[in-house]
């Protein structure tokens, strides 16, 4: 596994810039999760969310070595997916709370959240359902020549999909350029991933022929170096390529997943929250090479609460779509 321990950060602006940016969008990810749960303990959010707090490194990391034109698919856990890729949390909190000013004009909801303007194919309700799509549309770039790469994002619960194997397949016989990026928190719902998941993960990739990492999805030096990586062969015509960040959820497998000992202890929560989570490492880490301050830090995450709550009450404040619209935009 992949490890970036005490990594010095380049003294060039470009990259400074850059980690500070990643950690102020490591942040937002983590305000905008805890207040969609404060939205659900409200009442104002109809149905359920899956939250994507503790896993930010993994979302960040990867889509920091894309293009803005590069593609993703998302999952049913993809709040952050979305936000590191580009989206704008005031039209991800309308979507959420069924608004005509969300995304998909408050018809996707939660778990089906896209945004191509930014290269978001889509979050995904369906445990691999993603797979496809982003597969396809790697075909299409091939097709094209534009040079876009495609990035699946998927939980370990995936690994179980007959589909995921089919397309790794066809990924390999035709390289295109696509990366499963498979993220173990260690949970399949209710279930530790090893009652369910047989054998070597990275071996299932390796059988047909794809580049396979793996990294601590913690730490998003290490997730971001190996993803540059994957991107820059993909992008160059080297075939596609398989991602393994074991992470953690902090919360439940959705908002209403409250009392979890049955299936995980509260040490074991504790422990992560306070030993491994990846914001503070980043933070640590920029600490230590001088690249930020306490202060800064500080502010940083001031401004991401204020503007997180700014745009929480422009969803709340927003109108639903019009009744007539109830047919509209629906293919399925």
């Amino acid at each position: 596994m992949t490890k970036a321990a005490e990594r010095p950060i380049s003294d060039s602006g470009i990259e400074l810039d850059r980690w500070l940016r990643v950690y102020r969008q490591m942040v937002s990810i983590r305000v905008f999760e805890e207040q969609v749960n404060e939205l659900y303990t409200r009442a104002l959010m109809p149905g359920l969310a899956h939250l994507y707090a503790g896993e930010e490194a993994i979302a960040v990391g990867v889509c920091e070595a894309l293009r803005p034109d590069d593609y993703i698919t998302s999952t049913h856990r993809g709040h952050g997916h979305c936000l590191a890729k580009g989206a704008s949390p005031d039209r991800m909190f309308a979507e959420l709370l069924g608004k005509e000013a969300g995304y998909c004009r408050g018809k996707g909801g939660s778990m089906h959240i896209a945004d191509p303007a930014t290269g978001n194919l889509g979050a995904n309700a369906i445990v691999g359902g993603s797979l496809g799509i982003a597969t396809g549309a790697a075909f299409s770039s091939k097709q094209l020549r534009n040079g876009r790469v495609a990035v699946c994002f998927f939980g370990e619960g995936a690994l179980g999909q007959g589909l995921l194997y089919e397309e790794m397949n066809l990924a390999k016989l035709w390289q295109l350029p696509v990366i499963y990026v498979c993220e173990n928190n260690l949970y399949t719902e209710y279930t530790h991933f090893t009652e369910t998941t047989a054998g070597d993960i990275q071996a299932r990739a390796s059988a047909f022929g794809l580049r396979s990492e793996a990294v601590d999805g913690q730490d998003v030096y290490a997730v971001y170096g190996a993803a540059e990586q994957l991107v820059s062969r993909a992008r160059a015509g080297e075939g596609p390529s398989f991602l393994l960040c074991e992470s953690y959820r902090y919360t439940g497998h959705h908002v209403g997943d409250i009392n979890r000992e049955y299936y995980r202890s509260k040490d074991e929560e504790q422990h992560w929250k306070s030993e491994r989570d990846p914001i503070k490492l980043l933070g640590d880490q920029l600490i230590r090479d001088r690249t930020a301050d306490a202060s800064t830090l500080e502010g940083i995450q001031t401004l991401v609460r204020k503007q997180m709550r700014a745009a929480v009450e422009f969803a709340l404040a927003a109108p639903y779509p019009d009744v007539e619209e109830v047919e509209k935009h629906v293919y399925a």
